[in-house]
């Protein structure tokens, strides 16, 4: 779901075992599987089923961010009824109207795993929300497997969602809502915004929101950031 990685030493003897490679594999496979669902469905039906089919995931499965104290007695994550003003589809649009600034269309993420991970930026989307004007930058992953990555840091990232922002789109590894109806544009769900696995267990390491992900609007649906791991 997220585009980040479980954190290792550089000993080889530190690596992960075949178990623990096997179990993420099998999550990006549930991951991509549940989105595919989604984008059947009706946006109000798919979110439920997305809402759902997560806190399985997070209860049961191996790869699950969260730590084993932490399992014991979860109850699902707090995700906000689903809204219908937050769903947009728009085209990725050239980067206008914003002071340009030498290399804000590179954003080079450092990760324990993979070393840096390249993003170029591709263009931007603009979601005229319920509280003003969003606009976020859309990047292409510039290494291999490709891909959408969109994360966002909001008005409320700090307060009742995560600090460091949240994920919207990381196609390479299952979360993709899909085209919209017109050519040449994307659906952007706010709905859907979820907390990097960095977020419940800091031995993640996560691409954060770069500058131009950044809004001071709220967006108060999607995953919020409460339960005994925000608290630690």
């Amino acid at each position: 779901m997220p585009h980040d990685d479980p954190t290792t030493a550089a000993d080889p003897a530190s690596y992960p075992q075949a178990s623990t490679v096997l179990a993420v594999v099998d999550w990006r496979r549930r991951v991509h599987a549940l989105y595919r669902a989604v984008r059947e469905r009706s946006p109000l039906e798919g979110h439920a089923l997305w809402v759902t089919e997560r806190d399985d995931l997070f209860a049961h499965h191996p790869a699950s961010p969260l730590l084993p104290e932490h399992r014991a007695g979860f109850t699902g994550l707090d995700v906000a009824p689903y809204d219908e003003r937050y769903r947009f589809e728009v085209p990725i649009e050239p980067v206008v109207g914003r002071e340009e600034v030498e290399g804000a269309d590179v954003f080079d993420a450092a990760t324990a795993t993979d070393g840096t991970v390249p993003f170029r930026r591709l263009g931007e989307v603009r979601l005229d929300t319920v509280g003003g004007e969003v606009v976020l930058d859309v990047w292409r992953l510039g290494s291999y497997g490709g891909g959408l990555f969109l994360p966002m840091r909001d008005g409320t990232s700090g307060s009742t969602s995560y600090g460091a922002g949240r994920y919207l789109l990381d196609t390479v590894k299952g979360s993709d809502l899909g085209p919209g109806a017109s050519p040449d544009t994307v659906v952007v769900d706010l709905n859907f915004a979820y907390n990097p696995s960095c977020a419940y267990d800091p031995a993640w390491s996560c691409p954060l929101a770069p500058a131009g992900n950044r809004t001071p609007v709220d967006v108060p649906v999607g995953e919020q950031n409460t339960g005994p791991w925000a608290e630690d």
